[in-house]
């Protein structure tokens, strides 16, 4: 499951983008640490960075990174490609991606096999889980024990399922009172629009954001709000063992020019969308202008929140979640103090 994949409005052209991402993926990996030198001029280092959806406005300070000239200005020449079919994390474990973007959740089954994934999270994009539930405004289902009697469009993965049923019990409600439908919907306002479900899991910032832009009268209520244990880290930045161990230093220059695109879709939300706009080569978002305007206003106070930095993984909400996972089952091992790391941040 990919709790992270934020669904998009524009359908129509998404199955074509995802295609286009694909053959761009097959590209093939170059040193990250190449030295040599012509006259004055460092050749740039090569950073294949792969994405875990089509463009959207979590993805935007890379966008601008890219637009305003920071990786260059840091000796990096910085591609940004779409997920094969087998996900971001084994492109980025495989050295065929440097850098990639997954989630916690997600990324617990890479660490939960005999052969754990070779990459480590570097990064927070947002410092905080967004995620949640939304329903039709007035149904009853503005706490978990609402969705008693209701529809809930599920992806059907262990995490999700014990998610769900951990918050509805806390809320004294009784889980196998949910009928569950597979969850296919790509526009999650109008579904509920259409009455096709009750509920459905959403990031705020592009789903919340939408219904309001598409006039649906939403509740909402977040996991993180439910259990402070459910305040995981997603989405994030993973990086290859192999690479983070031979190339610090060119590590580290990717991380301070990513935190400055950040940190300027922050402070320029609206300039820093037409760059996420413009530099999506996929084209998914041209034709929903709107939603991406609103949706970067949104995130552009969330990348950062209460933290004290951009990009800080806090060890306590980590090792918080992946203990929780362990003490539920969901994890063959414990996973608690592995797969991340603060040292390439800058300070």
């Amino acid at each position: 499951m990919k709790l992270h994949n934020m669904k998009k409005i524009c359908a129509a052209v998404l199955t074509g983008a995802m295609m286009v991402g694909l053959v761009a993926c097959g590209s093939s990996k170059e040193s990250a640490e190449t030295e040599a030198d012509s006259g004055d001029q460092k050749e740039l280092a090569k950073i294949t960075f792969c994405l875990d959806w089509t463009p959207n406005t979590n993805h935007t300070g890379l966008y601008a990174a890219k637009a305003l000239g920071y990786y260059e200005e840091a000796g990096l020449d910085v591609e940004i490609v779409q997920p094969p079919e087998n996900g971001a994390s084994i492109m980025c474990a495989s050295g065929q991606a440097q850098f990639a973007v997954e989630a916690q959740d997600t990324l617990a089954v890479a660490f939960d096999q005999d052969e754990p994934l070779e990459i480590t999270a570097v990064a927070g994009l947002i410092q905080h889980n967004t995620s949640g539930i939304i329903s039709r405004k007035g149904d009853g289902i503005d706490t978990p024990k609402g969705l008693e009697g209701k529809t809930y469009s599920t992806w059907e993965s262990p995490v999700e399922m014990a998610m769900m049923q951990h918050v509805v019990e806390a809320d004294g409600g009784d889980f196998s009172k949910v009928n569950l439908i597979p969850n296919d919907i790509t526009d999650e306002p109008a579904a509920l629009a259409a009455n096709q479900t009750d509920a459905i899991w959403i990031f705020y910032g592009w789903g919340g954001v939408n219904a309001d832009i598409e006039g649906v009268e939403i509740d909402y209520w977040n996991f993180k709000d439910i259990d402070p244990v459910l305040d995981y880290y997603t989405p994030i930045i993973v990086a290859n063992n192999d690479f983070l161990e031979e190339n610090p230093d060119t590590a580290k220059a990717f991380m301070e020019a990513t935190k400055k695109g950040y940190e300027y879709a922050i402070e320029n939300p609206e300039e820093a969308a037409d760059m996420l706009i413009e530099g999506d080569e996929t084209g998914s978002l041209r034709g929903c202008e709107d939603l991406v305007y609103a949706s970067q206003k949104w995130l552009s106070e969330q990348y950062i929140a209460d933290g004290d930095r951009w990009g800080y993984i806090a060890p306590e909400r980590w090792d918080g979640f992946y203990t929780w996972l362990f003490e539920n089952d969901l994890t063959s091992k414990d996973l608690t103090g592995i797969g991340y790391s603060n040292d390439y941040l800058p300070e």
